[in-house]
């Protein structure tokens, strides 16, 4: 079985919560020199109750992500809530008839989330967002998947939403607040930028130990 199972799983969520958590000041630190200062704070509360919401619970990575998605998208403030609520629910709904998810589930799952996101907003790469980070990362997942195995797709993945992340320092906002600044933007990093790089690297590291503990992967 090349992938990990759904109750394996859970651990992506159990990843990015601590990855939210733990960076919480830097983000809203980051947005609050070129937008409102309360990224982290919104993600950090959201993730939060995302995992006081799960605590005794017995659950799959379908049915943790459907819970992040709808406390993302409900329950907190700012302009990314609807995106990255919409873009979780989307990954619940792509991996709700698998039970094991392997690379080409994995592949599906991050092209269905990027496509909401795009359809919600106007976004696109070179416009300072957290596009920047997750188109190159699923386009280096995909390129690599073809010819290697998922842990290697999931190494790419983590170096290119990096780069991409670190990208949108020399961009200038074309979306959203930071717009207004214009050439002010540019030489910060975007804080959704640096929020999505924060929860692909979260999931992939998790999913990477999934299948390096797992002798039969």
């Amino acid at each position: 079985m090349s992938g990990f199972t759904q109750k394996e799983g859970r651990r992506l969520v159990e990843a990015m919560v601590e990855a939210i958590q733990e960076n919480a000041v830097l983000l809203s630190d980051l947005d609050g020199v070129i937008g409102d200062g309360d990224h982290g704070v919104n993600m950090n509360k959201g993730f939060t109750l995302t995992a006081q919401r799960l605590a005794g619970r017995d659950w799959t990575l379908t049915q943790g992500l459907e819970v992040l998605g709808t406390i993302l998208l409900e329950e907190i403030g700012g302009a990314m809530g609807p995106l990255y609520g919409s873009f979780f629910g989307e990954l619940a709904r792509v991996s709700a008839d698998h039970p094991v998810i392997d690379a080409p589930v994995y592949s599906a799952m991050l092209s269905a989330g990027l496509e909401v996101i795009q359809t919600l907003g106007s976004a696109r790469v070179g416009d300072k967002t957290l596009v920047d980070t997750l188109v190159p990362a699923i386009e280096a997942f995909d390129q690599t998947r073809k010819e290697g195995t998922f842990s290697q797709a999931l190494a790419a993945l983590i170096q290119a939403a990096e780069r991409g992340k670190d990208s949108t320092k020399d961009l200038v906002a074309k979306i959203g607040r930071a717009s207004r600044l214009g050439e002010r933007s540019r030489g910060i990093l975007d804080a959704g930028a640096v929020s999505c790089w924060l929860l692909l690297r979260a999931m992939a590291e998790a999913s990477l130990s999934l299948l390096k503990n797992s002798p039969q992967r």
